[in-house]
């Protein structure tokens, strides 16, 4: 089992340089802890996501660590100019002496979409050609590429990747049918949703490499909010009072457009409420190793990423948290396969 962490880094009421300051002091303590991987989030126009240029944040990242592997979840491609993205891509992987994780996507929210002036019905095809052409570039010499939206001819590549020929791939997904493309091209996943959803996207991902012939070496994540605390009583007086404000940056910018996420009937108002669908878990460490020991078995994940710091947890909170959860709930999972 490999631990990792899930951030939207989402507005806390605190001025944005607090929430970054506090924010990389958190990121250092993963680091010191044994975290394996720091997935952020990539929104706009949006509070839940105060990190909208994530590779100008994971620059700072890469020079405060020296173990931890980190990265978008994800890069939403339609937004960036692929040229761009592969330098960004080729500096962060170089000045973390190879940590950076390349997470991609199409970007799900229509309304971020239309902000930056794009068709969010043309999205879907612009985002499987950029990632064609980033994946060409980050292994070419010279780009050569003539597709619908992007076309480059004979331009060179001077800046090339540590990690050859790019860094490990990773996609998030709620749906099974959203496993295919992954499993087939050895692409990592975080999956978002409930119990039964999970196990049925981690199963697809599994027979799809199957049936292909490719091996399971593969990560398959689960994000959760997860809150630790020397007793369950103070975890969750943690977790509720944190959560309905992380709720409705989630729901800000649907809302103002009169609508919902699609995905809402997963993040319920309460913590209680989203407790109780086994999405999210504030307790001692004993109750928390007993729900990652239920959520391995449910949902056949290898790779738990915990929300260790969500709404207006205060930064203490999150490092008591992260301290308990690193000494007294990951051990207990280091021989699981």
């Amino acid at each position: 089992m490999k631990f990792g962490v899930f951030d939207h880094m989402d507005d806390a009421g605190v001025p944005l340089g607090a929430l970054f300051a506090d924010r990389l002091r958190l990121v250092e303590a993963y680091d010191r802890a044994g975290i394996y991987g720091y997935h952020l989030a990539e929104h706009h126009a949006t509070p839940l996501g105060c990190a909208a240029s994530p590779g100008l944040f994971l620059s700072a990242v890469a020079q405060r660590t020296a173990q931890l592997r980190f990265g978008p979840m994800v890069y939403l491609l339609p937004f960036y100019h692929p040229l761009r993205l592969i330098e960004e891509v080729c500096m962060l992987d170089h000045l973390s002496g190879g940590r950076f994780q390349l997470g991609v996507g199409r970007g799900v929210s229509a309304f971020e979409t239309a902000a930056y002036g794009l068709d969010f019905a043309e999205t879907q095809a612009m985002y499987h050609e950029a990632f064609q052409v980033l994946l060409k570039g980050l292994a070419s010499e010279e780009l050569t590429f003539e597709g619908k939206f992007y076309h480059y001819a004979n331009v060179p590549m001077i800046l090339r990747p540590l990690q050859r020929p790019h860094p490990p791939l990773w996609y998030g997904t709620t749906i099974p049918e959203n496993a295919d493309w992954p499993a087939a091209n050895d692409v990592n996943i975080v999956s978002l949703g409930l119990r039964a959803n999970i196990r049925a996207i981690n199963d697809r991902y599994r027979a799809t490499r199957e049936k292909l012939g490719k091996g399971a070496t593969a990560l398959l994540g689960v994000g959760r909010h997860v809150v630790v605390a020397e007793t369950d009583g103070e975890a969750l007086r943690i977790a509720r009072r944190a959560y309905p404000r992380w709720r409705e940056s989630f729901r800000w910018l649907f809302r103002r457009h009169g609508a919902e996420p699609r995905i809402i009937g997963i993040y319920p108002p309460t913590f209680d409420e989203l407790q109780a669908l086994d999405n999210g878990i504030a307790g001692s460490p004993a109750t928390v190793r007993d729900f990652i020991a239920a959520e391995i078995e449910a949902t056949g994940s290898n790779y738990i990423l915990a929300w260790l710091a969500f709404g207006d947890m205060s930064l203490d909170e999150s490092l008591r948290s992260l301290a308990l959860y690193a000494k007294d709930v990951m051990p207990a999972f280091a021989r699981v396969p």
